[in-house]
């Protein structure tokens, strides 16, 4: 199982294919749970934190972009309002 902390150590693209790995492990649980019986019932809740897990990362990385992007995208703004407005 993967943590956390190991899944920020790794790349957007990693931590995607994980994502994506997991998703599909659980659709074939989800669907296996309906046809038959389920040798260990508890992997369908270790997919599902594992896809939180990574969407958290994932989450975190671009609110960090967000906020240091943000500053230089105001300021541009501002150049843009204010050429409008002296026009």
């Amino acid at each position: 199982m993967t943590k956390a902390t190991e899944l920020r150590e790794m790349s957007d693209e990693q931590i995607k294919l994980v994502w994506k790995d997991a998703a599909e492990s659980l659709f074939r649980l989800r669907i296996q749970s309906q046809t038959e019986k389920i040798a260990a019932p508890s992997e369908m809740r270790k997919q599902r934190k594992l896809i939180a897990r990574c969407q958290t990362v994932l989450g975190e990385r671009s609110r960090v972009a967000a906020d240091s992007g943000e500053a230089v995208g105001v300021e541009s703004e501002a150049k843009i309002d204010s050429g409008i407005k002296s026009k």
